[in-house]
């Protein structure tokens, strides 16, 4: 997706550690023109597959979670990593790390947001270990329900989060994909015949 790309380019800045910042267009200030087409993109390729829920993780995933499920015409449903006065009981409980803030957090879904049958299309602003993946797939295979597939805006293929997701036998559609950061560089693993604009 050679918009996204773009704004990796331009504004994205490598702090060292495989961590990519972001935040001037993703996670923390976003860019709704480019969150409208992430979810374009997301409805595009995952299009024909009966989604039924979009499933993402708070705070990062929301935009283009809720992007994608407009385009999809269907509920978005966004894992709470805080606690809940109002959400304490009947509810889907995962662990997942966070390989960017080097923590463990709970996170939960209601149940009655995931029914036994759904079609649940998981989108996420980036991917590197695949832990927060792998967290919100066990909550929609414990709900009865099936993961179609895992959108990511952002995956950073010098981690093993995409192997390890595609072994586990899992879709994975990631619109940009960063082959490396080393000396503060950001390479991408290039789609065939892209070229870049000037």
């Amino acid at each position: 997706m050679l918009l996204l790309k773009q704004k990796v380019i331009n504004e994205g800045i490598v702090l060292g550690q495989g961590v990519l910042k972001v935040d001037s267009f993703l996670n923390h200030q976003m860019d709704p023109v480019l969150m409208r087409e992430v979810g374009r993109e997301f409805s595009r390729r995952f299009t024909g597959e009966g989604i039924t829920k979009v499933l993402t993780i708070e705070s990062s995933g929301i935009a283009p979670g809720i992007m994608t499920a407009l385009e999809l015409n269907v509920p978005l449903i966004f894992a709470r990593k805080q606690k809940s006065l109002t959400l304490t009981e009947d509810i889907y409980v995962e662990k997942v790390y966070s390989f960017t803030k080097k923590e463990s957090n709970e996170i939960t879904v209601s149940k009655k947001f995931i029914a036994p049958g759904e079609r649940v299309l998981i989108v996420d602003d980036f991917l590197a270990n695949g832990e927060a993946a792998f967290g919100l797939a066990r909550i929609v295979e414990q709900a009865g329900a099936s993961v179609v597939g895992i959108g990511i805006v952002i995956e950073k293929s010098f981690q093993p989060g995409n192997r390890l997701l595609q072994e586990a036998g899992y879709r994975l559609e990631s619109l940009v994909r960063i082959a490396s950061l080393e000396d503060g560089v950001i390479s991408f693993v290039e789609a065939e015949g892209e070229v870049l604009p000037e």
